[in-house]
């Protein structure tokens, strides 16, 4: 499984017949260093710098054990030296590097890459799929436009390769994984991380379900998500009320209302924003127990919103502030963090008794009065510089705090028995992040067509989220961000409506500035689209219902790369804007506006086109895609073909 091979000067290590590290006294696999972090707070983005006082190439090396399973070796140069630990355990290459210098805080590990090797993964990323030829940073930060870049709300220290295997680095700390040489894959972790993990597969498929299984399986979602499509809508009862009949006189199945302002409103700079203590507004949703009984009654859930923060104006503040909960600053005061245009203080989920406060927040104040799920936003905010309750520094803090804060909404679900009750979908997230939600979200996209910033970002969130844990996936139909010039058009609205019928679920969003932006309900068209878009998704629940048991059982996400189905064609290493649904259909959305044909790569398969029937082989293909109709295809031999087809003749009536 292991193996060690002395070359001149150096040795190589094989893992699984598969060359994982070379190193020679000219080329050393191993570095370590001394550095400081510099990082520059701007609300929840960051500018990261480093001074670095040394790097140290370990050039000389001495090997202390080679056994069949266990490889140790002592790397040394100049007085500095560390222990590597190269071990089998459950099938997996382990590493363990351990290192006696206490001034010793940056790692670096070098594995060997060719060129024709494409590289995916490392948390949601937005604007690419394949990560080869770039340099990825890990930290966890709000991916909000205009400024999304590499950012992310959900990075992971860990990358699954072509070469079919996958490389998890066990580190909270700041780091950057380096894929722009061809013959080297370097990864840069700003602390002696604990433990890297390698599984070496016999496809990427097997791969991709490895990884998943190790990071942790979402828990199942209730049966209610496939009812239809969640509105989200707000302004209390009368308004809701007349939405959801104006939805059902056009035949749109509404199985929710998700209801962000529960809490109640603030305006400011930025648009319509919460107010973010956590009891229902009394003004806005007078007896709003009452309410949700209502429209549970009519088969329509209630979901409602919460965050890491609390307002200083709320009562809930001052009760955190009172005991302590808040996160602090180094004079021991609470870190107030400026959001848009106003202050608010962070939860401290390091303080175990601030948990099961807010645990108990979200119980008698969410749970108790009705709520059957709601949205867990933010994590990203942390302040490098905060001083955490448990002594864990503010820099490693960051990264797990989203994982902490999806942990404790999931054990409140649990705890009161409502796994198969209540949903909660969030933003945020890091490493084992995905053993804990119930359902993700893209995050904040804005409402226009821009590849990086806008709609067509959904498509490679999509993609590489499944290779990172994560199987239920979903995004605000509509986008979210606009300002300036940006405002929702009726067209961007109705194709990201058409990507949405191809998740595991549908649910709008207003916007920040619902008044500028085009609504569901803006126009009998869009009502109608929306209405059909609906019946679809709603006639896939069998199909969905099928990748969720995959998923549960085995790993595989339920909207996929199609470079996972079809390893061997290099192709689709390079397309990053169609998906597949699951084995059986694959979908190439048209992400630009005034278009009505579009471009669809096919694997070597039979395909059928689930609108005309008509039936397609492998190669690029430019057909007709009008609004209603996005290039959909599905296997000849699906399992799943009379449910296509039914789809199929339902869409022309």
């Amino acid at each position: 499984m292991i193996r060690l091979e002395k070359i001149d000067s150096g040795f190589n290590i094989y893992y699984k017949n598969y060359k994982f590290f070379s190193h020679t006294q000219e080329n050393n696999c191993i570095e370590i260093g001394i550095g400081v972090g510099k990082y520059k707070q701007n609300h929840s983005s960051f500018r990261i710098q480093e001074k670095l006082e040394k790097m140290i190439s370990l050039n000389e090396f001495n090997i202390l054990s080679q056994l069949d399973s266990q490889i140790i070796i002592e790397f040394s140069q100049n007085n500095y030296s560390i222990v590597i630990e190269f071990y089998i355990q459950e099938n997996k290459l382990i590493i363990t590097p351990k290192c006696e210098h206490k001034d010793i805080n940056r790692f670096c590990l070098k594995l060997e890459a060719n060129k024709e090797e494409a590289i995916f993964g490392c948390g949601e990323r937005f604007s690419e799929v394949n990560l080869k030829g770039l340099k990825i940073p890990i930290w966890v930060e709000d991916a909000s436009p205009p400024s999304r870049g590499n950012h992310t709300y959900y990075p992971q220290p860990n990358f699954v390769s072509s070469n079919k295997y996958y490389c998890h680095v066990d580190t909270n700390a700041y780091s950057e994984f380096d894929f722009t040489k061809q013959n080297k894959h370097k990864l840069y972790i700003w602390n002696i991380p604990k433990h890297i993990f390698i599984e070496k597969c016999s496809t990427i498929l097997d791969t991709v379900k490895n990884l998943n299984k190790y990071l942790g399986i979402q828990p199942k979602p209730a049966d209610w998500i496939y009812d239809g499509i969640w509105l989200g809508v707000q302004g209390g009862p009368k308004i809701i009320d007349k939405k959801i009949k104006t939805a059902q006189t056009h035949e749109i199945m509404v199985g929710g209302v998700w209801c962000q302002d529960w809490e109640g409103i603030r305006y400011t700079s930025f648009g319509k924003q919460l107010f973010w203590d956590w009891k229902y507004d009394e003004k806005i949703y007078p007896n709003l127990p009452e309410y949700i009984k209502k429209l549970n009654s009519k088969g329509i859930k209630f979901l409602g919103y919460i965050n890491t923060m609390l307002a200083i104006e709320g009562d809930l503040y001052k009760e955190a502030s009172k005991k302590g909960y808040c996160i602090k600053n180094d004079k021991g005061d609470d870190y107030l963090v400026m959001m848009t245009d106003f202050p608010a203080a962070q939860i401290d989920f390091s303080n175990p008794d601030a948990v099961q406060w807010i645990k108990s927040v979200i119980k008698k104040n969410m749970i108790d009065i009705g709520l059957n799920g709601w949205m867990v936003d933010y994590g990203e905010y942390v302040p490098v510089d905060g001083v955490p309750h448990s002594g864990i520094s503010g820099e490693e803090f960051h990264n797990l705090s989203p994982t902490l804060w999806n942990k404790l909404n999931y054990e409140v679900v649990k705890e009161g028995d409502n796994l198969d009750k209540l949903i909660f979908f969030t933003r945020s997230g890091f490493t084992y992040s995905s053993k804990y939600t119930m359902m993700h979200f893209s995050g904040d996209q804005r409402v226009d067509w821009d590849e990086n910033l806008g709609l067509p970002s959904v498509i490679p969130s999509s993609i590489s989220m499944g290779l990172c844990g994560i199987g239920y996936y979903h995004f605000d139909i509509g986008c979210y961000t606009s300002y300036r010039e940006y405002k929702r058009t009726k067209e961007l609205f109705m194709r990201s409506a058409e990507i949405a019928t191809f998740s595991m679920l549908m649910r709008t969003h207003e916007g920040n500035r619902p008044d500028v932006n085009w609504q569901f309900d803006s126009d009998e068209e869009t009502l109608n689209h929306l209405a059909k878009m609906v019946r679809i998704h709603v006639q896939l629940t069998p199909y969905l219902q099928h990748l969720s048991e995959i998923y549960q059982k085995h790993g595989l996400p339920v909207m996929r790369g199609c470079f996972m189905h079809y390893e061997n064609d290099t192709e689709l290493f390079h397309i990053k804007y169609q998906f597949m649904l699951g084995p059986d259909l694959l979908i190439a959305p048209v992400i630009k506006p005034n278009v009505d044909k579009w471009k669809i790569y096919l694997p070597d398969d039979n395909w059928v086109h689930i609108w005309s029937g008509k039936e397609y082989r492998k190669g690029w293909k430019e057909l007709y895609a009008p609004i209603g109709e996005p290039l959909v295809f599905y296997k000849k031999d699906s399992p799943f073909k009379t449910l296509f087809e039914e789809i199929r003749k339902n869409s022309k009536k």
